[in-house]
């Protein structure tokens, strides 16, 4: 009777152990999918903002046509941040398409007509609200990459992490001087 009741111990730790194992697994498995669709979400937004500059471009090129010197700097930045693959690549890129858009916005302050006109007034006000859009995205992502990345960390998950091959994630961090938003009234 002894025996069995050792052998019942044993397979009943091993069953609780195995347990909490699956559990753990289960749960970063459902952490790290938060995080990657939150980055998802940041990569729909900056697509939108994409999407939209070629109509902001082509809207100031009809009344600004010398100032193409800002209007290549946002096609260039635009296309970096669409090659952008890891998520410092695309911070890095986002903060350049972001200056480069300030400084076309910039532009337009020497062009009354274009302020004026409805059609840049609307994708400026798209504009504006994809910049909060993405804002929000982004402040998603960075929770629950905190999230996540605290959990990979704790005692005993860590262990399971290891065992699993869960790794840290990156946040979405602005780049240096990005920071210092200049000022822009229509």
């Amino acid at each position: 009777m002894k025996k069995g009741m050792i052998i019942a111990i044993v397979v009943g730790l091993v069953v609780i152990l195995g347990i909490g194992l699956i559990s753990a697994n289960n749960k970063l498995v459902s952490m790290e999918t938060e995080v990657d669709a939150a980055f998802a979400n940041i990569d729909t937004n900056l697509q939108r903002r994409a999407d939209l500059i070629p109509n902001l471009v082509n809207t100031v090129k009809g009344y600004a046509a010398h100032e193409q010197e800002a209007i290549d700097s946002v096609t260039k930045a635009r296309e970096k941040l669409a090659g952008a693959a890891t998520v410092e690549d695309m911070a890095e890129a986002d903060s350049q398409l972001t200056a480069a858009l300030n400084n076309l916005l910039v532009v337009v302050e020497n062009y009354p007509d274009l302020k004026a006109s409805a059609n840049f007034t609307q994708l400026a006000d798209e504009l504006a609200g994809t910049e909060n859009r993405i804002a929000v995205a982004r402040r998603d992502y960075n929770d629950a990459v905190q999230s996540y990345n605290t959990a990979i960390r704790k005692f005993p998950t860590s262990i399971i992490a290891n065992l699993f091959g869960f790794g840290q994630k990156d946040y979405f961090q602005a780049s240096e001087g990005a920071q210092d938003v200049p000022e822009i009234t229509f």
